[in-house]
């Protein structure tokens, strides 16, 4: 005897899990979340999407603006499903959103760990100094030696291998140069390290080109030690450009961790004049992209929102002062957030396969700047974020083309307002040297102790030969 159970009828919902209907049901439910976060006396710095019984998709804007909800912490991990509740960090972070949602801004945590680092690098670079080596040239040791120390942290060196390497050298100081100036040659050109005993990937666009190192002594190893072992992978590039160039400055070193332009009052310049327009744009593609879909014309769709990602890979930012890159960099962060709403977009179209042959990266972001551990450091900071976000987009897996700091020769070390044929020095009647103050350099006043201009502290007076306007880069 057979017992048939009438089974009931389930009621169905907006689409079903894991669809390209459910991607586009999902992605109108957040639009739909902002529309209602517009009404609001203020614009929350977290919206939440939900699919009951499923997963919270979460979304941040910490600038109280409302114009740049993005995927948080970013579009690799923004989506808590259901049994991810059981992992108490994760229920530690939705506790914190609705407690203390400001203190999960991760630019705060950064810039702490932004500051500690450049403390270490400029104690680090007046050692180096006393023991009489110029200035410039410790500046760029140590600028190899924080790119690898990045490297290490994001996964491009094995792990923990580099600081390995230095802890390996506590008294066999002798073998310190030689290691690391062989470390920085596979570096430059890839293939199999003896030094780390692995093969690893080609990283030079002009970086490690100079491969040379300087010899440390037991406390310099040990500082340099100590910044191996911090969080590089938190650096946080907004600000990492000013430190890092006091830091390696003798004049501008007293500035550290003071005076830099918060990233609040760059966002200011670069959301109405790059980004805004962008997303509004981006907006209009992709209602037209889902108008499209809707008549059964995904093809269309897909094309159109493939032509605006090529678009945005084909967008300029140029910064004629671009100081340490601190402008370029907010720029750049903000449309790699931006390319991975598109990419998100595209998966959810039913592109299952995303090929980033072309993507946002260093070569848009164009800068002039006429100091050139400046112009140095802006391109550091910019492969820097580009790195991040690239592994925060795609996870450690991703592949990354070779090499991996490629020479764009974006940053142009030089006067973004003259232009000229050759430079003379200034002489008097008597064919002496005409001179002035150099600008920085002061000391105590003998009476009153304030600090005032050192008139011994003098620069070679010039002039310009065929003066003209220079012709900036097109953007």
């Amino acid at each position: 005897m057979a017992t048939v159970t009438k089974q009931k009828k389930q009621r169905k919902g907006t689409a079903q899990r894991g669809t390209t209907d459910w991607d586009k049901a999902m992605r109108n439910a957040f639009s739909q979340s902002k529309r209602y976060a517009e009404a609001l006396p203020e614009w929350p710095p977290f919206l939440i999407v939900l699919d009951v019984g499923f997963c919270f998709d979460l979304y941040a804007d910490f600038s109280k603006s409302g114009k740049n909800y993005t995927a948080f912490p970013d579009p690799a991990n923004y989506r808590i499903k259901l049994e991810d509740l059981a992992r108490p960090e994760v229920r530690a972070q939705l506790r914190e959103i609705w407690l203390n949602p400001y203190e999960l801004d991760p630019t705060k945590r950064s810039a702490k760990v932004t500051r500690e680092l450049a403390e270490k690098l400029a104690k680090l670079a007046r050692k180096l100094e006393q023991q009489k080596y110029e200035p410039e040239q410790v500046a760029k040791f140590l600028m190899r030696c924080l790119f690898t120390m990045f490297a290490e942290d994001i996964g491009l060196l094995p792990d923990h291998a580099f600081t390995k390497m230095l802890e390996g050298r506590r008294k066999k100081l002798d073998t310190f140069v030689g290691m690391l100036e062989n470390l920085w040659q596979t570096m430059d050109q890839g293939g199999f390290s003896p030094i780390l005993e692995k093969k690893i990937m080609q990283f030079n666009g002009s970086l490690f080109k100079d491969c040379t190192a300087i010899p440390l002594n037991e406390d310099g190893l040990e500082l340099l030690i100590e910044a191996s072992q911090a969080e590089w992978k938190d650096v946080e590039p907004s600000i990492f450009g000013t430190l890092l160039e006091r830091a390696l400055d003798p004049h501008e070193r007293h500035k550290l961790g003071a005076h830099y332009t918060p990233r609040a009052y760059v966002e200011r310049l670069v959301m109405p004049t790059i980004i805004e327009p962008l997303r509004e744009e981006w907006e209009s593609i992709y209602a037209t992209a889902y108008k499209l879909d809707e008549n059964n014309k995904r093809s269309d769709a897909i094309k159109l929102i493939r032509e605006f990602h090529q678009k945005l890979c084909n967008t300029r930012v140029l910064d004629p002062a671009c100081g340490s890159g601190n402008f370029l960099y907010v720029s750049m962060e903000l449309m790699k957030r931006l390319e991975g709403e598109v990419l998100e977009a595209l998966k959810g179209f039913g592109e299952k396969f995303i090929r980033l042959t072309t993507t946002v990266d260093p070569h848009q972001f164009l800068g002039i700047e006429i100091n050139p551990r400046a112009a140095a450091i802006t391109d550091l900071v910019l492969w820097i974020g580009y790195l991040q976000w690239h592994f925060r987009t795609w996870g450690k897996t991703a592949e990354i083309p070779e090499p991996i700091i490629r020479k764009f020769d974006n940053i142009e070390c030089r006067d973004a307002i003259l232009a000229w044929d050759a430079i003379e020095p200034v002489v008097d009647e008597q064919g002496d040297p005409v001179t002035r103050w150099d600008g920085r350099t002061t000391k105590p006043h003998p009476v009153t102790g304030l600090e005032v201009p050192d008139e011994t502290a003098r620069l070679q007076e010039v002039k310009y030969i065929n003066p003209r306007k220079a012709v900036w880069p097109d953007s």
